[in-house]
This record gives structure tokens, sequence and C-alpha cells, in this order.
């Protein structure tokens, strides 16, 4: 942290006649006074170098009143506005900008046994970039000779140069200079501040700088561990407003927090609350909460509630009614449908219990605004005092999930409606891949068209495909003269955009090819003037991938070669949007050569955004998708440690931009501090409006989740969900820890005074070997505490401390962070164990929800008016059985590991437990469901009922269970807001997946625990079908998968049995009708069910394989004609005799009446 000391400076008066001014850090002598003021004179020469010159020398009516002498600089004495600034510090801005551009510019690679690497890129992508944010934007060149570097540029793009002579100079000419003798190359004078506004250090302006100079004093480590021990130092002194407001050497914490003294906000009182201080402005207005949790209505709920005790009720004396009396005709079918029954029961029980507390809640924005981003006395600039939040995407191939596509969620993400420098945004791709690369390279460069424009006119969507795709005006609600041309001119730019991404992979080709075709004649004329004309060997060279600047691409080549390819490829990461200023930046206006739109009076800052690709080795587990998540966790930690983390899948994008803001109403509002996530509901677009598969899930969405919301909180679905830092990395929450000193405590603490087990020493063992993710733990954690500003909070911050602005990136930073995404990191730690997503399930998303619940925290859903996210869901048949499927083998696999929920600790709330245990148990439903799907069939075949007599009994038992059944369906519909139709399309997906997807995952469960077969799943293609002009081409598409088998032979079985049925009945002597119409009747319910799935399988032309239809039938005309084979109808006729062929024998033939 760069100190000041209380010495006078001079400080500069701009001129009339000129643009700009300076301030010198050097300091008065001490002869002259400190209440003297002293006036130096000097004169500009054509060279812009600066001369002294004496009174004596001046013509004070004539020459001193020329411009070349307008420039003077005046000692002033030290005012609480006017601090002054040493060499050090001046230094040290002008270092800093040099390092913040170094490490934008620079992509960083490393890990197992190499050293880490930064590549300077002047070029990223073939197009050209503008925004002064991003990596390879467009600059001056350095005037030193021999070289090409870009000068350094300020946060509007202008050019910085560290000497009064504006000499053009590159950050490593620029260290260079410094090392040698301090020189300026241009007018050979000594480095110092220029006289001009943007080289004011940023400290100045209120900012916290702490980077060193270029002569290497002092690290930015040491920098953070000397704010590791302020913060925890206690202050005392009454509060000084002035101090307050003109503070130049206060105590800063690590990244974007300051930490002020415990008299600022009155301290704290004998029970450990912290008292409302000074520096809380809103200690004379009503305290509002920021959320409200809304009860079901008693209307509602109470019948609802008593409808399930009364099913229970009838369940039970059903199933002893039914043990009681036995079918001694067909005993095994009794027993089979006996054994079905008492599982269904077992499983509605799990499934249905824990929705008798369902509830809702509700947001206030208002609040929200009112009580972080509005100015106050304490905060007359308005900076916003909302915590940080870091958002993860994740994509793995670009070949089956669309660059597009990824593009297009950043851009939704880089436009939300949050405090910009509050925001980063991190993307992993696993396959290392250059198009994924240069595909998030040119979503940045439009990005500074598109963020300004949705802010400008207050855009929904903020995903420009949705946004362009929608149907309807697109002027409604808009008052500006100036949207219908802005809006022309962005949806131009953006089809050349979507041209430029859908172009990349014949671009890297060609590139590539044209450079290995370089490298090839390059090694063919090296060959020839060593040996002559002599033939040779043909010439093998390594068929690489080539990045924009001429340079080899670290990860995945399109030819993969050792150290290239997938599973095998260095750590890549590529800061490219670096960290925005404090302040907000306006545009400029329009003009037709830098600016396309008028954003004048429009932020144009873009949040920070990441581009990560985790080192992958042979011989090292990447752990799928969980891997991923933690190496962004580490990688954002050291980075920008946001205590807030978002994650969405590359599909899924911001469908309102707002909803950042609803999630942390509940995490800043009393009682958030123990929220360990909050869930949004998952949503999605490009369904067929009859939703035939039930991809919408809203039973789950809007009824179940909603339901666990008044437990403990929904599980974890995998994507859309903001994670609480602290609370991902394994600890307790607070509660769960009685210690008054903790509650007490306002300041960070160690990770050892969370996790009373945890010592110092075993930190590398849970965390790994990173000393800045360590001390980066307890900030997040303080950080993401809610303000105490209510009785209730009893584990919060002081306001204002979230104000100052994070420190900018250096090389060393970077460096670390490519250190902890390397494949070697996680060995002997408890990453994947007990911090992080967990290890060992393809449904990682639930084994960590489970985890965090487990250990005491609870959840929260949020469902927004408008939808916060959307996504895309696969509309296939056969996609969305293998989602299905996988899905349910994570289930299978939880069921048999210790995270079974038979094992949960007492934290663990019974309702929730029984949630998690239904989340583990019911793909073995699938085994019943099969044989219960068949048992109709076979009493057709058979003759036999499930029960001996149709009596009275069991059809008042079944009317009272089927009564009950559609009551509750209706108040579920009723407090949920499911419609019937989809509640409906879920009860037939239920049974087709039943008897297929959760079938095979119990299979294949089996055969991993029991015979160590792993279990292997591929990506669900996301691209369109055949039929570009039809947005439902899949949904027609039959893709032939073993998992349609058992429902198409339920199917087939069930009409043969009915045909077979119906011609006995019709030709027996004495008609049986009440029995055919029983077993009928069930047979046609289960048809029922599968009719969505048989719709599928005739396809929109009837592109059926003809395989589907020859396996099916033979498999069901093999069952039906072996079963009866092995049990004939009584009396020993033969089956012919029964349909009536049996010649001239004395059997009854069917005659019309």
């Amino acid at each position: 942290m760069a100190s000041l000391t209380n010495q006078p400076s001079k400080k500069a008066i701009r001129s009339p006649e000129r643009s700009s001014y300076s301030r010198s850090s050097q300091p008065a002598t001490n002869n002259r006074g400190s209440a003297g003021q002293t006036v130096k004179f000097a004169r500009r020469t054509s060279s812009g170098r600066y001369v002294s010159l004496s009174r004596e020398d001046l013509d004070m009516s004539g020459e001193l009143a020329s411009g070349d002498y307008m420039n003077y600089t005046v000692h002033i004495p030290p005012t609480p506005d006017n601090q002054p600034m040493d060499d050090a510090a001046a230094s040290s801005s002008v270092a800093a900008k040099a390092e913040e551009q170094y490490v934008s510019n620079s992509l960083f690679t490393g890990g197992f046994n190499s050293v880490t690497r930064a590549h300077l890129m002047d070029k990223v992508i073939e197009s050209e970039v503008s925004h002064p944010q991003m990596a390879g934007s467009k600059g001056s060149s350095c005037a030193m000779p021999a070289c090409d570097g870009k000068i350094m540029r300020d946060e509007r793009g202008n050019d910085v140069t560290p000497c009064e002579c504006r000499f053009k100079i590159c950050r490593d000419c620029y260290m260079d200079a410094q090392k040698d003798k301090g020189l300026c190359p241009g007018c050979k004078e000594p480095y110092k501040v220029g006289d001009y506004e943007e080289d004011v250090p940023e400290f100045t302006r209120g900012a916290a700088l702490s980077l060193p100079g270029p002569d290497g004093g002092g690290s930015k480590r040491d920098s953070r561990n000397s704010n590791m021990s302020m913060m925890k130092r206690n202050q005392n002194g009454e509060f000084d407003h002035n101090k307050w407001l003109f503070e130049t050497q206060g105590t800063y914490g690590y990244g974007n927090a300051y930490w002020p003294p415990e008299e600022m906000y009155g301290g704290e009182d004998e029970d450990g609350m912290m008292k409302r201080g000074i520096l809380d402005s809103s200690a004379d207005k009503p305290w509002k909460p920021l959320s409200r949790k809304l009860p079901i209505p008693n209307s509602i709920i109470s019948p609802y509630r008593l409808l399930i005790a009364v099913r229970l009720v009838v369940l039970c004396f059903f199933l002893a009614w039914r043990i009681k009396h036995p079918n001694d005709d067909a005993l095994w079918l009794w027993l089979m449908s006996v054994t079905c029954e008492i599982w269904f029961a077992f499983s509605w029980i799990l499934d249905q219990i824990p929705k008798v507390c369902p509830c809702n809640r509700s947001t206030d924005l208002d609040v929200l605004r009112e009580k972080f981003d509005l100015p106050s006395p304490s905060n007359p600039t308005g900076r916003s005092d909302l915590p940080g939040v870091d958002f993860f995407v994740s994509t793995a191939d670009p070949d089956k999930e669309p660059p597009l596509v990824t593009a297009n969620t950043i851009l939704s993400i880089l436009a939300v409606d949050y405090p910009v420098e509050k925001l980063a945004c991190y993307i992993s791709d696993d396959g290392g891949a250059l198009l994924t690369f240069e595909a998030m390279a040119e979503a940045c460069s439009f990005a500074d068209l598109w963020v300004p424009f949705c802010k400008k006119h207050d855009i929904e969507p903020r995903n420009p495909e949705s946004y362009f795709s929608l149907k309807g005006d697109p002027t409604k609600n808009k008052k500006r003269t100036d949207f219908v041309k802005d809006r022309r001119r962005v949806k131009r730019e953006y089809d050349e955009f979507k041209v430029r991404i859908n172009s990349l992979p014949d671009s890297i080709r060609r590139r590539s090819d044209a450079f290995n075709a370089r490298e090839e004649m390059k090694m063919l004329k090296q060959m020839r003037e060593s040996g002559g004309s002599e033939a040779h060997e043909p010439i093998k060279v390594k068929k690489a991938t080539w990045m924009a600047d001429g340079s080899h691409w670290p990860g995945t080549w399109a030819v993969p070669s050792t150290d290239h390819a997938k599973g095998d490829h260095a750590g890549i990461l590529q800061v490219m949007l670096k960290p925005p200023s404090c302040d907000p930046l306006m545009g400029g206006s329009y003009d037709e050569d830098k600016h396309l739109l008028d954003f004048s009076d429009v932020d144009i800052r873009l949040p920070m955004f990441v581009y990560m690709s985790r080192e992958k080795r042979r011989g090292y587990e990447h752990n799928k998708k969980a891997g991923a998540m933690n190496a962004l966790v580490r990688c954002s930690a050291v980075l920008s440690n946001g205590p807030f983390m978002l994650n969405l899948d590359c599909d899924h994008y911001v469908y309102n931009c707002k909803a950042v803001r609803e999630g942390m109403c509940f995490m800043m509002d009393r009682g958030g501090e123990d929220i360990c996530y909050i869930q949004f509901p998952q949503r999605f677009e490009g369904i067929d409006p009859s939703d035939r598969y039930a991809n919408h899930n809203t039973v789950f969405f809007d009824g179940n989740m909603r339901a666990l919301d008044g437990i403990q909180g929904p599980v974890y679905v995998g994507t859309g969900t903001m994670f609480r830092r602290f609370a991902l990395y394994g600890f307790d929450p607070p509660q769960a820890d009685k210690s008054p000193q903790k509650a007490a405590d306002a300041h960070p603490l160690n990770p050892i005074d969370f996790d009373p087990d945890l010592d110092v020493n075993l930190l590398p063992k849970r965390f790994g070997n990173s000393t800045v993710l360590a001390e980066s733990i307890p900030i997040a954690e303080f950080q993401g505490r809610p303000i105490a500003d209510h009785p209730a909070v009893k584990y919060g911050r002081p306001p204002g401390i979230l104000r100052v602005p994070r420190e900018p990136l250096d090389a060393a930073t970077v460096a670390e962070a490519v250190s902890v995404i390397s494949c070697w990191y996680e060995d002997k730690t408890e990453w994947g164990d007990r911090v992080g997503w967990i290890y060992g399930s393809v449904t990682e998303d639930v084994v960590t929800g489970y985890r965090m619940h487990n250990r005491g925290w609870r959840s929260v859903y949020c469902i927004t008016k408008r939808d916060a996210f959307r996504g895309s869901a696969p509309i296939n048949l056969t996609d969305r059985l293998h989602q299905v499927l996988r899905w349910a083998t994570g289930s299978v696999e939880i069921f048999f590991s210790r995270n079974n929920a038979f094992f949960a600790s007492r934290r663990l709330k019974f309702l929730q437990r029984l949630a998690y245990l239904n989340v583990g148990i019911y793909p073995f439903t699938s085994i019943c469901l099969l044989v219960y799907c068949f048992l109709p069939a076979l009493s057709l075949i058979s003759g036999h009922f499930i029960v001996k007599n149709l009596n009275i009994s069991f059809l008042l038992y079944l009317l009272a269970i089927t009564i009950c059944l559609i009551s509750l369906a209706l108040f579920e519909v009723k407090w949920s807001g499911v419609g019937l139709e989809e509640w409906w399309r879920n009860e037939q997906f239920w049974l087709t997946s039943g008897t297929s997807a959760h079938l095979a995952a119990v299979v294949q469960g089996l055969l991993k625990v029991i015979a160590g077969i792993d279990i292997s799943f591929t990506l669900t293609s996301k691209s369109a079908g055949e039929d570009n002009d039809d947005i439902y081409a899949e949904l027609y598409l039959v893709k032939w998968s073993s998992l349609m088998i058992p429902p198409i032979v339920i199917a087939m079985v069930n009409i043969i049995a009915i045909v077979i049925a119906f011609s006995r009945t019709i030709y027996s002597p004495i008609p049986q009708w009440s029995k055919f119409i029983g077993g009928a009747f069930f047979s046609f319910w289960v048809l029922a069910h599968l009719y969505p799935f048989a719709k599928g399988l005739m396809g929109r032309r009837r592109k059926t394989p003809t395989i589907v239809f020859v396996w099916s039938g033979l498999i069901a005309i093999t069952l039906s004609l072996l079963w009866i084979a092995i049990s004939p109808p009584k009396g020993g006729a033969t089956t012919a005799d029964q349909l009536g062929g049996g010649g001239g024998g004395g059997g009854a033939n069917f005659q019309f009446p």
C-alpha cells in the first residue's frame, strides 16, 4: 500500500490557452515555510522540454503574457482536499497502468513441470478491437527505435505518456528506462509525473492503489498481508468527519473492501451486536425488509394437507385389504401386484410429504437500491455498497455447443443491471479450443456496442439473438427518438457479428494451413541449405493451430499432437476485458468514424471477463464439469474474489437483467448469512407448444421446488444458481457455531476461526498450497455478510466498506491464477470431497447441494415475475431420454454412496431428508412400474385379475384413491400455478421415462457398484435439426436407441392382449364382459400414458425405422404365445378352440344375433 507524507505539494494551475495541467510531486524545501507560496516560471521549448527561468529574465508586462510562459507552478500548503503525493506514488500510478495493460494484453499459460509464461498479444482476433478494456485494442505505437509495442492507455483508450514531454513509450521500454537511469528517452530528463490530468494517481481520487513502482519495491502479496493485519487491528479515537471525507492514509482491505475502525460505526454492545454508528446513513430511516416470505392461503393449503392425510389413511386400509384377500386362482399375479402397490405407496409418501408446507417469496428492489446504491452524506458519489458477483459459464465442445450460443450467453451477462465494477465473468473452456477463444474475443468486441445500447434503451432480454427474434412491436414503451435508428444499426452490426462467428472455423483452418505451409517451406529451405540438392526423407511438420497474431495456440489443435490434444494441454488464462474503473465512464457523441451511436449519457464500462482453460494431462483425473467448476472457483478467488458466484450453462442466458439484484435481496436481508445458495427456476425456449415430452418440467420447478423452499430450501439443479463462496468452501453456517466471539467480530477472521478442526498447518491439505487463495477466504466471508442494520442480523458487516474499488491486476496475480488451475493442484487436497463441487457422481449438482444442506445451510427459491434465466432443452425423444438417463444414473450413484440421506446429520431437517431420500430412490420405482404396466396384459391373456372378484370393497377403495388423487392434483395446481395439461404431460412422460431411462439407470448403477463398470455420457448436441426453416425439426427426428425397446414392448403386448381378450370374450359361451372391461380399462390407461411416446416414434413423415416394428412385434408375439403355451386356459380347450377355430368339434362358434 502506497503511503503518503504530510508535505506541501506543488500544484499546477491550468492555463486558459492549454487543455492540460500537471501535478508535481517534488516536496518543497523546509526554508520556505509552510505558509508561504513560491512561484516558479518555466518555458516550454519546441522540443517539448521545460527550461526554468528566474524573475529577472522575464518581462512581466510582455513576454510572460505570451502562451509559452503560461505554464507555472505554485507551492500551496496542504489542505483537506489537497493531499500531497510523493515521487514513489506518482511512479506507482504509471507503473500500475503499464502493469494493467500488460496483463490485459497477455495470454498466460503454464502447468505441470512448466514455467508460467505470458505471451503478449497485439492481435487477438482478425477484426479490429476498439474498446479500451479489451485485449488487443487499437492504440499508438511506441516511439522507441525497433519497437512495435503499443503504448499505455487509460480507461478511455487515450494514450498515457509518463513524461512531461509526452514521449510515447510502451510498457516494456518504460520499465527498461526506469531500470537503466530513470531518464526519459525523449527529453533525457528524469521521469516524473507529467502535467496531464490522466497522469494523476488513482488513489488521489479515492482509489486504493498498492502496486509498486518499476523499481520493484514491495509486492502485492506483501500488501495483502499488511492489509490482513490492519483488518484485525483495533483503532481508537473519536470519529472525525474531515478525516473520513478526505482520507488518504486509511486502512484499506483486500480487493474492493474498506474496513473502518469499530468506533466509526458504533462499535459493539454487550450482546455482541453491532451498533448503528455515524457511517450508517440509514439510521434515521425506518428499517425495511428486502424480501418477504408469503405463505400459501389457508383456504388452499389446509384442505390440501387434509387430503394428503386422508389418502394416506385410505392407502393403508386398501393395502391391508389387499393383503388379507389374495387371489388363490392367480397367486403369482396377486403377489406381483401387491408388491408393486406397496412400493408405489412408499414412493408416494417420499414424494408427497415434503410438499406439505410450500411457500412463495417476494423481493423489494427499491429498498435494495435505497440501501446500497443511493448517494448519502457518507457516500456523496453514490458508489454501490453491494458485494461482488462472479459469473461462471462452462463449455466443453464447440462442435456440440455452438460458439454463437455461448457468445450470446456472455453478452447477456455483460449487460446485467448490476454495478459494473462489482461484476466479473469467467468462462471455462474444457476443450481448450481456439474456436471458443476467438468467439469469446469477438463477443467482447461486440459488447462494446451491445451493452451500452441495452443500457440506453432498457432492452430486455439482453441476449441479442433472443431480442431480435422477438415477435411484436419493438418500439413498445420506448421513449427515445433515436431508438429506431440505434436498433437498426445494432441489428446490422449483430448480423455482421454472426457472420464473423460462423466464419471462424474456416478462418482458423485457412490461417493454420497458411502458417503450416510457411513453416514447411522454411524447413525445406534449411534442409536444402544444409544438404544441397540431395534427396531427403519427406518433411514432417506438426499441423499446428495458429492464433491471429501468428503464434501457436497453446490449447487443443485441430490435428492432435503432444501437449495439444483434448485431455493433454497446458492451462490457459486470458483477461479479455480488464477490470473497469470505479467511476462511471460516459461514452461519446455520434461520430461516423469513432462512435456508431450516441452514448454521451451512457456508462460504457464493461465488466471484467476472463477466458480460462484448465490444464489437462494424461494420468490426472479431470472430474468433468465438477472439476472445471472448481477450477473456476479457485481462479476467480485469486483474480476477483467475489463473495457470490452464479453459474450458468453455456446455453442458458440472462433473461431478466435484474435477476442478480433479486437474488441479492435474500442474501443481504436479515437471516441471509445462513443462505448457501439462491436457486432460480429453469425456463426453456424452443419447446413445441404441446410440450410432448414435458421439457418445461413445471411440476418439478413450480411444485416440488416451491415446496422444498418452505423446509430447508430447494435442491441445486446445476444451473441458474447464486452461491455463497464461503459455503462452497465447505464451512458450516454461522448459526451452527454458537460461539459469541464469532458473532461479535466485525472484521474478517482466519479460516481456522470458522472450523475448530482446521489448523493453520492443515490449510494446504484442504485448499491447496496457494497462499493467495487461503488469504481470500475470510475476505469473501466478510464481504458476503448482510449489513448489520437490524437486531436480527448477528453476523453482519458495517455499511460502506465495499465502496472502495478493487486493486488492479498484476502479472504475479494472474500467474498465481494459472497455478491454481493446473492439473496437479488438487492432489492430496479436499477439493471435490469437502470443498467445492463434489466429485464421484454424474449429478454433481445434487450432491453439492446436499452436502451444504447437511452442514446446516439453507437455500432459497427465487421465482421472479420475469423469468430470471432461459435456456434450451432437448426436444428430440432420444436426446430427452438420454438426459433423463444421466439424471437417474446419478441418483442411483447417490443411493449407493455415503451421500445417501439415510446417513445425513441431524442438521438436515426431517422433511428435507425425505426429499433427498426420494432423489436417490425414485429410479428404483421403474422396476415395479415395468411390472405393473404388464399386469393388465397378463390379466387379459390369462383370464385372471389382480383380485379374485370385483366386489364392492375393491371398487370403493379404488374410487376413494382416485378421488383423492384428482383432488390433490387440483389443489397442487392451484398453489403451484401449474396447468392441468402440464400436469398430465408430466404424468405421461413419467411412465415413459420410468420404463426406459430409469430402468437403464438402475442396471448401469448396479453394474458400476457391483462390477465396477464406469459410466460415461456424451454431450447432447445443441445444434438445429435437418430442417433449418422449422424450429421444431428435431422433434420429428427419430433416432434409434435401445431405451425405446421397453415402452414399445409394453405398448405392443397390451394391444395384443386386448385383441386376444376381446376375441376370447365374444367367442365364449358365457361372455364375461366385466372382466374384459376391467382389464381393458387398465391397458388403455397404460396406452394413454404412452401416447406421446408412440407419436414421437411416428415422426413427421413416418420415418420410423423398420427395425423398431420388426423387433417389437416379434418380442411381443413371442411373449404372448409363450405365456399361453405355459399357462393355457382351464377346461382343457386349446387356444384354437377358444378362438372358435376348433373345426367340427363341439366348440361354440360365434354367431351374430
